[in-house]
């Protein structure tokens, strides 16, 4: 009987920002039908990801792959659906599109990840699967879309650059992905570090990723079409 509310808790928080970062693109919405589909992959790519970390969990300790793979892997495998569905697409014709369909496709890997975890925590209790639920809904979610914001912020101003300084700008913003991601995962190894989490680091990923979402709007108000 707590199986539809479960569901419904595991995927209302992805739904919930899809729909935030949807509407920060003002000036030239991208069609919904689009933005569902990089969602869509997102859910998809979860599965290839979940058995490379898989391989790698066969050589590595559980610390290893949570600290340094998953975060290599997780922000290359959502980067990958973008660049090779809607990046080259006349529909990715604005700045912070690159945000907007980041965002989409790591609320998509974060949905299927929600409901395994939540899931998989029901075999326990009810108590432990809802506050599994919880918990993801206020840190893990939105950790999926603010690292994800960083490279996206990367490709849609890569996109309108010559071709030259593209690959150098999306390496930097999939680094900082990385490297924000890792210690995401670091700090949730320690009561302490999930303090710094909760109040430290999360605020100011969204101060940061807030600020490039402005910072794309501007470009792309400015931009000659």
């Amino acid at each position: 009987m707590a199986t539809a509310p479960l569901l419904m808790l595991a995927i209302a928080p992805a739904l919930f920002w899809l729909w935030y970062f949807y509407q920060k693109d003002r000036y030239e919405p991208e069609p919904l039908a689009w933005t569902l589909m990089v969602y869509l992959f997102g859910i998809a790519v979860t599965i290839p990801v979940a058995l490379i970390e898989g391989v790698f969990a066969i050589f590595f300790t559980d610390f290893f792959i949570t600290v340094l793979i998953a975060p290599v892997i997780e922000e290359a495998g959502k980067y990958l659906v973008v660049r090779r569905t809607v990046y080259e697409s006349a529909e990715f014709d604005e700045p912070v599109d690159g945000i907007v369909y980041a965002a989409a496709v790591g609320l998509g890997f974060a949905t299927l990840e929600n409901i395994i975890y939540v899931f998989s925590a029901l075999e326990t209790s009810i108590e432990l699967a809802v506050q599994t639920g919880l918990v993801r809904a206020l840190i893990s979610v939105p950790g999926h879309v603010l690292f994800s914001a960083m490279w996206g912020y990367a490709l849609g101003k890569a996109r309108f650059l010559p071709a030259s300084r593209r690959s150098a700008v999306i390496f930097s913003g999939l680094f900082l992905a990385m490297a924000a991601h890792t210690l995401f995962n670091l700090l949730l190894y320690t009561a302490i570090g999930f303090a710094l989490l909760i109040l430290v680091v999360v605020p100011v990923l969204w101060l940061i990723v807030q600020r490039k979402i402005n910072e794309s709007l501007n470009n792309s108000m400015y931009r000659p079409k």
